[in-house]
């Protein structure tokens, strides 16, 4: 993968296809890879015709790892976001993010409006507004010798999904204090660019898709039928419903 400096951090990302560029943000303990290419995602957009730009955040795929919780900021993650475009002589792009990287894209289009064309928040509804409650628990799973330490439901996911994925668990837990910074309901509500909300019918992490739209003043929400938060990345009507309202903005 090709690397770019972000102040001084070696930032991964790849490139797919030719067309109006996208720029996909991923998950906590995910990567590029892993939220969307494994799951179908960089296929269907290129097939739709887009250019799509995968991004490895800080601390995750091949991106420099970092031990310092206070570099993990979801507002600070978002200027590596907005120096890949920049780095990539991109403009302003449609940003779709899921879960962290949801947060991530929520703080560029707060941020830097004028570089998202519009916006896909995906694995994060109401909850945005809060730094959520279990982050402590992941924390500890993340830095315990064995799964078989694990016993909360919440932590033994993570753990699971951070060992499979092949993380620094360590750079993980870093990560974790910081980047669910929330983000205040006046903010949320000066998020001006078109924005649709996609939550699993029963994701118990992210609040609901209705919740957060409300307090958007451009927004729709799809709630995904029958998926949680891990199982809802790849749906097929997740997908349509992205395609659709790309579709619908004509960017």
């Amino acid at each position: 993968m090709p690397q770019f400096s972000s102040q001084g951090i070696a930032i991964s990302y790849d490139v797919y296809g030719d067309g109006a560029p996208i720029l996909l943000i991923h998950g906590f303990g995910s990567s590029g890879k892993v939220n969307w290419l494994d799951t179908g995602w960089v296929e269907t957009l290129a097939g739709a015709g887009r250019q799509v730009i995968t991004i490895d955040n800080r601390g995750h795929g091949l991106s420099r790892k970092l031990y310092d919780a206070q570099l993990y900021f979801a507002h600070e993650m978002a200027e590596d976001a907005r120096r890949l475009l920049d780095h990539l002589g991109i403009d302003g792009c449609p940003v779709m993010g899921y879960s962290m990287g949801a947060r991530i894209t929520a703080f560029l289009a707060l941020n830097h409006p004028q570089r998202v064309g519009c916006a896909i928040l995906g694995g994060m509804g109401e909850n945005i507004v809060t730094g959520l409650e279990d982050s402590e628990e992941i924390i500890t799973a993340l830095l315990a010798e064995s799964l078989e330490q694990i016993t909360g439901r919440t932590g033994r996911m993570f753990r699971i999904f951070a060992d499979h994925n092949g993380a620094d668990r360590a750079a993980l837990a870093a990560c974790m204090v910081n980047s669910r910074e929330p983000m205040g309901a006046a903010d949320v509500a000066r998020i001006t660019v078109p924005v649709l909300v996609a939550v699993g019918e029963a994701d118990e992490m992210a609040g609901t898709a209705e919740g957060l739209a409300r307090m958007l003043p451009n927004a729709q929400a799809f709630t995904i039928p029958r998926r949680d938060h891990m199982r809802a990345t790849g749906d097929k009507e997740y997908k349509r419903a992205v395609l659709d309202f790309l579709a619908r903005q004509h960017r």
